[in-house]
């Protein structure tokens, strides 16, 4: 694998935001010489690399580019394939991990500042839509947590709801802390069978129905979660095949990302214009864990994001396909 100057100690740190910003500059001139895709989305666009002096210049890759082309930077290997989940026909986006090791470490170190050490909890995935794939960034991401909670009771579930619930209630009699991560389909399933008591059980939804329910807002679906299985609280996790880091909402709070992470808004109609705060707008990130790709990507979210960098998640860009791609016409 090609070296760079960067390891992971320096990047997935706590950073002030001065050396956020100075690191996020670095990794750019980084992906702008050693990743061929985005040197040549950059010139497409008449940016010249070295005129780049802050944040707000950096360009960000459209997130379809992963769906069309290999994002990795020169004469690296990749240890394996991230892929997205699809609807019927679509394709899916494929992100080629060069080393794993920075996505353990970046996994690992959010999960601790958000939640604690993985140690003190029994981890259950109720993943089914996930689970049917082999190549499931979010599959590795629960299974990486479990190995580090090493409890006896931690485990995948597909569809046995029956044995999840007997699970559930044992580590309820145990009071043992609990976090639950579910797709969130399959979380109302579980919802429409069971009326539980879970005041020690964390639910970490992952959100999407994947054609399996109709579309909900996140409010009436934690409602419903509430009122049948009473948890301590409902969390939501923000995270894409695409990146190596998550953001978290806890509770009724607007979602936080890690320090090596930011969530920035532009106007959907203006995609090289200025971020915006407090305002409607289309979601860009930039990850910089993911160093051997491309930290910088414009998603087809839709949201709101505060001053503090805080965010609200609001929906998908209807016309997300025909955004970006003529950026690349000619590539």
């Amino acid at each position: 694998m090609e070296a760079s100057f960067f390891t992971p100690s320096e990047i997935i740190t706590e950073l002030t935001d001065e050396l956020f910003i100075e690191k996020a500059l670095k990794v750019f001139d980084f992906q702008y010489a050693h990743c061929e895709v985005y040197r040549m989305f950059v010139e497409g666009l008449g940016i010249n690399a070295s005129s780049v002096k802050s944040v707000e210049q950096i360009p960000f890759l459209p997130i379809e580019m992963f769906k069309k082309f290999r994002i990795l930077t020169e004469n690296n290997t990749y240890q394996t394939i991230f892929r997205s989940s699809t609807t019927t026909g679509s394709v899916p986006s494929s992100h080629y991990i060069a080393d794993l090791d920075w996505y353990e470490k970046s996994l690992t170190a959010g999960f601790r500042l958000f939640y604690g050490e993985p140690e003190e909890f029994c981890i259950l995935g109720l993943l089914p839509s996930y689970l049917e794939r082999q190549d499931s960034s979010l599959v590795y991401m629960v299974n990486h947590l479990m190995k580090l909670s090493a409890h006896p009771l931690n485990g995948f579930f597909l569809n046995e709801y029956e044995e999840l619930v007997r699970r559930l209630k044992i580590l309820h009699r145990e009071n043992q802390k609990t976090l639950l991560v579910g797709v969130t389909f399959a979380l109302l399933d579980l919802a429409d069978s069971y009326t539980l008591e879970l005041p020690s059980t964390i639910l970490l939804e992952t959100g999407g129905m994947k054609g399996r329910r109709r579309e909900m807002i996140r409010e009436e679906v934690h409602r419903i979660l509430t009122d049948r299985l009473h948890p301590l609280r409902i969390d939501s996790e923000y995270g894409m095949t695409e990146l190596l880091s998550q953001a978290y909402k806890i509770g009724s709070l607007p979602f936080a990302t890690v320090p090596w992470m930011r969530v920035l808004a532009r106007n959907i109609n203006d995609p090289l214009g200025s971020f915006t705060y407090n305002n409607t707008g289309l979601l860009h990130v930039i990850d910089l864990a993911n160093v051997y790709s491309c930290s910088f990507i414009a998603t087809q979210d839709v949201g709101r994001v505060q001053p503090d960098g805080k965010f609200d998640v609001l929906g998908r860009y209807d016309h997300a396909e025909a955004r970006g791609c003529n950026l690349m016409v000619n590539f």
